[in-house]
């Protein structure tokens, strides 16, 4: 027996929405240093609620990210209770960041790209 769509859309949207937490993350810092329990609020909140993450998920993402430089942290004061530890884009990240956006972000812009996905939508596909 052949899965439902809605079963097939929702493994699809699970791969695609692993793949795409990174780009949330830096996304989000690539407007403001932020720690962990905000970024997973902030990220739901840009990705238009398509997208959430706990902690720990956001917390992998970060450590990977660190290893190879693209994001670094800082240990700051907070008022509320312990330091937090603020999360930021590095020089090397931004540059990342930029490229990604312009080969798989843009193309969606694309005319014939844009007016294919219109099309597909039009017809109720």
């Amino acid at each position: 027996m052949l899965p439902e769509i809605d079963e097939l859309l929702a493994q699809w949207e699970e791969t695609y929405k692993k793949g795409l937490l990174s780009f949330w993350l830096l996304l989000l810092l690539a407007k403001r240093q932020a720690y962990p329990y905000e970024m997973k609020i902030a990220v739901s909140g840009l990705s238009q609620g398509t997208l959430s993450a706990d902690e720990n998920s956001i917390y992998r993402a970060l450590n990977r990210l660190a290893q190879v430089g693209i994001v670094d942290s800082v240990l700051q004061p907070s008022e509320s209770g312990p330091a937090r530890r603020y999360f930021f884009l590095t020089d090397r990240g931004q540059e990342l960041l930029r490229r990604f956006i312009q080969r798989n972000i843009l193309i969606f812009q694309h005319p014939s790209i844009a007016t294919l996905i219109q099309d597909i939508l039009s017809k109720g596909i």
